[in-house]
This record gives structure tokens, C-alpha cells and sequence, in this order.
């Protein structure tokens, strides 16, 4: 069997597969917003259709294509391993692969010691949930509101949108929401002396709400007084997305625990890691017959920790750290620029390469009532009004970070380029200027998509 030839021969039945093998209502939802483009070909920061359109990647797979996609060097390290019979998942031996890349990882983050590798990002958080309360002897795990850290229970358990929850529960006890940024919170939390970790984003997945200045440093004092671990979630943000190869570093943290994954696959093999500090991995693993006591079957592949290696040297030779800082922090200047000219747009949030453009009630009384109207229909839908302008008339693939939110995020290959930085400001900038016209194009699409919204309730 051929794959591309399997492949060639059915791909126009690709939505109907789907329909009836696996998910029918993400089919549903990509037609309703007109995102059913047959995709063909991807490559750097751009994904070409079936009729030949180029399609700018502001969403990168979650974030995962930080080095954008099918990356010529990632490609060629692993059809080496591929080819080179390397012995595979032997389990009772170690990898020599898995070794190199934890000697890498941690020289980027040089006050942790032992690396632990997984799957995914949720598996990454699994481990440090467990890592943490064998450390501590405890059982509490705190959590920031409008937290996201994944979909497999214990992760679940630590996120602050009811939308992926409701239904799944019971979850996993003792864990606690404190608000983000609130450092009299997270200390009542703490007081009891029953707390073992508290899971944090730097910058929010959901909301692209950064640390406040003072909060990332006084929240590890306030974990180191109380005995408490400082995890620090890097699952979207590490690898160099914000400017620095992990966040944590633009308040100058030292976390216990730092959970890495996406950007580490280099968009292939699925691939996470746990860096912790000596002491904590240390009680894990702390005899013989403890060397297993956590694992992940496929966690150490050679194709996973060679896409990892192939990774962070495309990241060093090619300055994308540098570029993420650079040519990142431009356009959000250029962004929040817009924010005086346009009345929904209230704020432009992020570092680096992680965008959040924030949208708002108007003051202006058509714009306030056509405002309430979507609101009434559908919390959040006003931001609908520019993710699919964006799509269907300039071509840019970019979300709405959540049910509800009124946050449009751009996480763009940290490889574009200074024209691909002005396609996203020109779109941007039309689109935006396009919702404020009552009546209007876009007002006429956020009519028929509040009318589907009251008809699903």
C-alpha cells in the first residue's frame, strides 16, 4: 500500500470520513464558520488548498509549528533515525537519544536537573501532579482561574473553564481555583500547609494574560515559605514562542517544576518533558524497585527525541528566539496602536510571538446595541466577526481562544517573515475596520450566526 496514492484517490472524501467515523460536530462547526478548505500542502508559515491559495498559520497547530511546518531539518533527522535500524523502545536499556536531548533542555534551564519525557502536554502535567505529591506529602494542587493545562483528568482537574468539565466529574479531589495575579489569595490558600504545587501559566493560554510584575516573584517566595512547588506551565509558551526560551524567565523565576511540549515535537512526533529539580525527582525515584513507578510507554522514541534535538538546533541556528523578541514585540506594538482607532478593540496582550487582541463593548449606541445583541445570542461571538473575515478574505487561519471568550489569538511560526508581519496587520486592521460599519458585510454574518446560536439553545 502507497500512502500518498490511498491518499489521492480519497482525499475528497476526507469530511465525509469524519462524518461517519470520528468527530461529526467539528465537521459541523468548520462548515458553519466556512473553514472547510480541502488543505493540500503545507510548508514554513503557509497552508495551499486544493485550488492553489496560500493560507497564513496564525494558529500553528495549537502552537505547535513554532519552526513552522515540515521543516527541512527535522524532516532529515528523522528519516535518518528511520533508516538507520537503531535499536527502539528496548525499555529494559537506556536511550542514548533521550540522554542527549535532557543534557539539551537543561542547559537551558540551568537551575533544574533531571528531565522525565512523556507524550504530550497533558501527560507532562500528569507527571508533575504525581511528581509533586510524592515529593510533598500532600495532597493539594492550586490552580489559576481561566487556567488551561489539559484534557485528561488530573489536567482537567486543574483547568478553570466549567465549558470542558461540566459532565466529567467527579474530578480530582483536592485540587483548589485561586484567582491569576492574586497574591492575598494564593496566600490563604497556602496557610494551611496542605498545598504541594501550584500550576501556573506565565502567559495564559486562554486569556494571553501575562504575570503581573510583582506577582510571579512574590508568589516562589510565598511557595518556598509554605513548602509549596512552583510549576511552571511552558506547554505553549517554552521553546522560545515569548522572546525567551521559557517565559518564566521574563520575571526571572527559578520554578521547581517547568512542563514542556509542542513546539519540542517540531510538529511531527508528539513529544513532552518534565524538568525538575534534583531533590524532588530524587524521592520519586528513590530505589531500584522505584525505577518504574512512572512512565509512559513510547515516551523516550528515538523519532520523538530525534524531532527534539532536529528542534532546538533549528532554534539556535536560525536565532528564532531573537526573531520571536524582535519581530514579535513589533507587531504587538503595531497592534496595540490600533487600540485608539477602534472602539471593540480594547486591549493587544502578549510577548513574543503570542498575541491576544482583546474585544469589548463599545461606547457608541449602534455599535453598543448590535454589541448586546450577539452577546444576548451567544457569549463571545463578536469575535467570530473577525476570526472568519480574517479566514475568508485575507486568508488567515487564527482562533478564538475559548466559549466565551472575547480574545483572538495569533500564535505565528516564529519563522515569518517582515511582509507576513504586515499581511497580519493589514488584515487585521481591515477586518476591524469592517465591524465597526452598522449595517454592514460583517454584521449581515453576525446576524445569521446569532440566529444558528439562539436556535441551538
Amino acid at each position: 500500500m502507497k500512502i500518498l496514492d490511498l491518499l489521492a484517490n480519497r482525499r475528497d472524501e476526507a469530511y465525509a470520513l469524519h462524518e461517519r467515523h470520528l468527530n461529526m460536530q467539528m465537521v459541523r462547526v468548520l462548515r458553519t464558520i466556512g473553514f472547510d478548505v480541502r488543505y493540500t500542502r503545507a510548508t514554513g508559515a503557509y497552508l495551499y488548498d486544493a485550488e492553489g491559495h496560500c493560507y497564513l498559520d496564525l494558529l500553528s497547530g495549537w502552537g505547535v509549528f513554532a519552526l513552522g511546518r515540515n521543516h527541512p531539518q527535522v524532516v532529515a533527522a528523522l528519516q535518518e533515525v528511520l533508516t538507520a535500524q537503531l535499536p527502539h523502545l528496548v525499555q529494559m536499556d537506556v536511550s542514548p537519544l533521550a540522554g542527549l536531548l535532557a543534557e539539551q533542555l537543561l542547559a537551558y534551564t540551568p537551575h533544574l536537573d533531571k528531565a522525565f519525557f512523556c507524550n504530550s502536554g497533558t501527560e507532562a502535567v500528569e507527571a508533575a501532579i504525581k511528581f509533586a505529591r510524592y515529593a510533598t506529602g500532600r495532597p493539594g494542587i492550586l490552580y489559576c482561574s481561566d487556567a488551561f493545562h489539559g484534557l485528561s483528568y488530573g489536567a482537567l482537574s486543574l483547568s478553570g473553564d466549567e465549558q470542558f468539565r461540566a459532565g466529567f466529574g467527579p474530578l480530582l479531589p483536592a485540587t483548589r481555583e485561586i484567582p491569576y495575579n492574586d497574591l492575598e489569595a494564593l496566600e490563604r490558600a497556602l496557610a494551611p500547609g496542605d498545598i504541594a504545587a501550584l500550576f501556573l501559566e506565565p502567559i495564559q493560554g486562554h486569556t494571553v494574560l501575562s504575570l503581573s510584575d510583582d506577582y510571579g516573584r512574590e508568589a516562589a517566595r510565598l511557595c518556598a515559605r509554605h513548602g509549596t512547588l512552583l510549576v511552571a506551565d511552558e506547554i505553549q509558551t517554552g521553546c522560545g514562542r515569548t522572546g525567551r526560551f521559557c517565559a518564566y524567565e521574563h520575571w526571572g523565576l527559578e520554578p521547581d517544576m517547568v512542563l514542556l511540549a509542542k513546539v519540542l515535537s517540531g510538529g511531527f512526533i508528539p513529544a513532552g518533558a518534565v524538568l525538575v529539580r534534583k531533590p524532588i525527582f530524587d524521592k520519586v525515584f528513590n530505589r531500584m524497585d522505584r525505577a518504574v513507578v512512572h512512565g509512559s510507554t513510547f515516551s523516550k522514541n528515538n523519532l520523538a527525541m530525534a524531532a527534539g534535538l532536529a528542534t532546538l538546533e533549528v532554534i539556535r541556528q536560525e536565532g528564532l528566539i531573537e526573531k520571536a523578541a524582535t519581530r514579535g514585540n513589533l507587531l504587538l506594538e503595531q497592534l496595540r496602536a490600533l487600540v485608539p482607532q477602534f472602539e471593540f478593540l480594547h486591549e493587544v496582550r502578549g510577548r513574543g510571538m503570542m498575541i491576544g487582541l482583546c474585544f469589548g463593548k463599545p461606547q457608541s449606541t449602534a455599535r453598543r446595541a448590535a454589541w448586546n445583541v450577539l452577546e444576548k445570542a451567544s457569549p463571545g461571538l463578536f469575535c467570530q466577526l473577525i476570526t472568519i473575515p480574517l479566514f475568508t478574505e485575507h486568508r488567515i487561519l487564527s482562533q478564538v481562544t475559548g466559549r466565551g471568550s472575547h480574545v483572538v489569538k495569533f500564535l505565528p511560526p516564529l519563522i515569518i517573515s517582515a511582509d507576513d508581519a504586515e499581511w497580519i496587520l493589514r488584515a487585521t486592521r481591515a477586518v476591524i475596520a469592517d465591524a465597526h460599519r452598522i449595517p454592514g458585510a460583517v454584521w449581515d454574518l453576525g446576524r445569521k450566526l446569532a440566529a444558528q446560536a439562539i436556535s441551538r439553545h
